[in-house]
């Protein structure tokens, strides 16, 4: 806060002292002036002037958020972990280094979950959406090779409901639990007037660690490694400005029944798009705790030809075959209403595969194998192949 001054500079004091009476004059002029101008005689208007205003009268409700807080302090004690100092309502969160890690790099990612929340408006959906939050952080960091370590998050509304904002944030803590790491400390800014009744948005912001000699990078890809896949739950949190278009002009009963990725009819067209983005953490962790992986990406706004390039030399390309999995249906339906090109839909989409993981094929089955052992579902997708200048990157065929 900048504090005003009521002392005088020295320039000020100088000219004043050197005409004391023509300044009390005028000054005296001016407030009198002022004064019958702004107020005149209205007692009215003088009592509305002296009436005395609180924060809550200028819309921000410190009540509401202090009890926000109590309800959120067990939500975050129950992700906390080794490492985590002090408890929560400090000024800033403290959080040890494992000691294990000899020279550790520290990773940090941040994301929010885009137009899916206009969605969670308009459905009344609020208890999924903290997980994407973490999850788009958490599974960016990890394609470092990063284990994370803690979480906070930004909540911004226009007016605080204490009820949407603690079951967002019971959302946010139980992808933290997913991923394993601390939800460590937040901020929650009411702002009257910044946002639509009932809207809010979300920011999150994840510090992960990984030991400098075990970094993913890339770097080592050659021709002849596989392309593993790891499927999605679904759109995740990318492309939902195109998914809302179609559903404006397609205008479906988003509460009609849908086809599960099981092929039954047990979830809503409305569930199916709002399923919570996949989070990869604790598998992808005990995979490169057992074996070598060359690379990982990320399959967010982008989608695969555009996500995948960023971990490949310059000299390899990703050859996708798109056939070696059957795409969810919700993304077959997408194309079909939104009359979507193919590669529109892997451009914005991640088509089924929310994770992609490049290793020798020396070790690709047992990567497999285990990754399935640790409850993740992975199949082999394609190849890394040598490129020519001018080619694309990743190509799907």
């Amino acid at each position: 806060m900048v504090r005003v001054a009521t002392v005088r500079t020295a320039r000020e004091a100088t000219i004043s002292d050197k005409i004391p009476a023509f300044a009390d004059g005028i000054a005296h002029f001016i407030t009198s002036a002022t004064s019958q101008a702004w107020f005149g005689t209205n007692d009215k208007m003088t009592q509305q002037a002296k009436q005395s205003l609180s924060y809550r009268d200028a819309g921000v409700d410190i009540n509401a958020g202090d009890e926000l807080v109590e309800r959120i302090k067990p939500m975050a004690r129950k992700t906390f972990r080794e490492g985590v100092l002090g408890g929560l309502g400090g000024f800033g969160a403290l959080f040890e280094v494992p000691s294990h890690y000899r020279q550790p790099v520290l990773v940090s990612g941040t994301d929010g979950v885009g137009t899916k929340l206009k969605l969670a408006f308009e459905l009344q959906r609020h208890d999924t959406v903290g997980i994407d939050l973490v999850a788009m952080s958490v599974n960016d960091i990890l394609v470092q090779g990063a284990e994370p370590l803690f979480f906070l998050d930004y909540f911004a509304c226009g007016r605080l409901d204490v009820d949407t904002a603690a079951s967002v944030i019971k959302g946010i803590a139980l992808g933290c639990e997913y991923a394993g790491c601390a939800l460590i400390g937040g901020e929650t800014a009411e702002m009257p007037g910044m946002y639509p009744e009932g809207e809010y948005d979300l920011a999150g912001f994840a510090v992960g660690v990984v030991e400098k000699s075990a970094m993913i990078t890339g770097r080592d890809i050659v021709a002849g490694d596989v392309v593993l896949g790891l499927p999605s739950s679904g759109a995740h949190s990318n492309g939902f400005s195109l998914i809302r278009k179609i559903i404006a002009l397609a205008k479906p009963d988003l509460d009609a029944a849908f086809e599960g990725r099981d092929g039954s009819s047990s979830r809503t067209l409305a569930e199916a798009i709002m399923a919570p983005t996949r989070i990869y953490v604790r598998p992808m962790l005990k995979l490169m705790a057992a074996q070598p992986v060359k690379g990982m990406a990320h399959i967010t706004g982008g989608g695969l030809t555009e996500n995948v390039p960023r971990v490949l030399p310059s000299d390899v390309k990703a050859v996708i075959e798109q056939s070696s999995w059957t795409r969810p249906r919700l993304f077959q339906w997408l194309q079909s209403e939104g009359n979507v090109t193919h590669a529109e839909m892997h451009r914005v989409f991640n088509c089924g595969m929310g994770m992609v993981v490049i290793v020798a094929r020396d070790v690709a089955q047992q990567a497999l194998k285990l990754l399935r052992e640790h409850g993740q579902d992975a199949l082999e997708i394609g190849r890394i192949e040598a490129r020519r200048e001018g080619e694309a990157q990743t190509i799907i065929v």
